[in-house]
């Protein structure tokens, strides 16, 4: 097989072997396209879990309505809670 690489690609596979740690430019091509592999595991993995993510939230019921000052006062009154009992922030 045969592959053309752009001029910046195909200076970084010479750096790399120039810097001792491949032994060619087929090492080098070999751990890039691992890498890739492991790249698109992960993100079919974190795909899989969005989605699973977003079903659950579909499956949860009905949204409730969400109310910024109600969040507010409650945060405020845990803070408060904290600083009674000896706890600073």
């Amino acid at each position: 097989m045969n592959v053309n690489l752009t001029p910046h690609l195909d200076q970084m596979v010479r750096q790399k072997v120039a810097s001792g740690l491949y032994n060619s430019a087929s090492e080098v091509v070999r751990e890039a396209l691992r890498l890739m592999e492991e790249h698109d595991r992960m993100r079919a993995a974190k795909l899989e879990q969005l989605k699973g993510d977003i079903n659950e939230g579909l499956d949860s019921g009905e949204p409730t309505p969400w109310n910024p000052d109600e969040a507010l006062q409650v945060g405020r009154k845990l803070k408060a809670a904290r600083e009674n009992n000896g706890y600073e922030k």
